[in-house]
């Protein structure tokens, strides 16, 4: 699997995405790092139609990729995935976001993706934070208790363990989590733990 890893929305090289990708244009939009329990849903729905048309900027066929609708159905998230070329995960809450995931059996789909050389992971902010190992560090920015989904009600505080650092989006950056975000730099540099700080614009690519 490729990797286009952006501190917020798409970042300065959206070419890449697109590069990545080819031949396949078919992209999914997964929104669940906003599912938060007392969510704004007209704000909500604003930031997933401008996720949205972002990548539609770019040529992309973009569809709505809901983990809610495939909860307990992780062999029919797997044939919906089977049609796309790559998945794009908004910003918002981490552990709402690995809630999802668990419930849905995308963290399982997810090691089988790992396997592919023709799928491309994307996304922004908690959608890369993720792919950490020990999510522990984000709880001073992202709430961990907000449980929105009636079928999980634990944090779970590993994340899908791709990276062996954690990524800290919105360093130094025009962003409302910028200041709480240096503090976590300071944290992890005072307690060892691995990390990489991205600021706003920047983008990480692995293929």
């Amino acid at each position: 699997m490729k990797f286009y890893l952006s501190s917020f929305k798409l970042g300065t090289r959206s070419k890449d995405l697109v590069r990545l990708m080819e031949p396949s244009k078919k992209i999914g939009y997964v929104p669940n790092a906003g599912d938060y329990t007392n969510v704004d849903v007209e704000h909500r729905n604003k930031v997933n139609n401008s996720d949205m048309a972002e990548l539609m900027s770019l040529g992309l066929d973009v569809q709505c990729l809901d983990l809610k609708d495939y909860f307990g159905q992780t062999d029919k998230l797997r044939k919906k995935i089977d049609e796309l070329g790559a998945l794009f995960f908004r910003g918002g809450n981490t552990f709402i976001l690995r809630q999802a995931m668990r419930a849905s059996g995308f963290e399982v789909i997810f090691e089988e993706l790992l396997k592919r050389d023709d799928f491309v992971y994307s996304g922004y902010s908690a959608g890369i934070c993720i792919l950490g190992t020990d999510l522990k560090v984000l709880q001073s920015v992202d709430d961990p208790i907000d449980m929105p989904y009636e079928r999980l009600k634990d944090t779970i505080w590993e994340g899908l363990g791709y990276l062996d650092y954690m990524i800290l989006p919105h360093y130094k950056s025009d962003h409302p989590e910028s200041a709480a975000v240096d503090k976590l730099v300071e944290y992890c540099q005072l307690n060892g733990i691995p990390f990489k700080a991205m600021s706003d614009g920047e983008v990480i690519v692995i293929e």
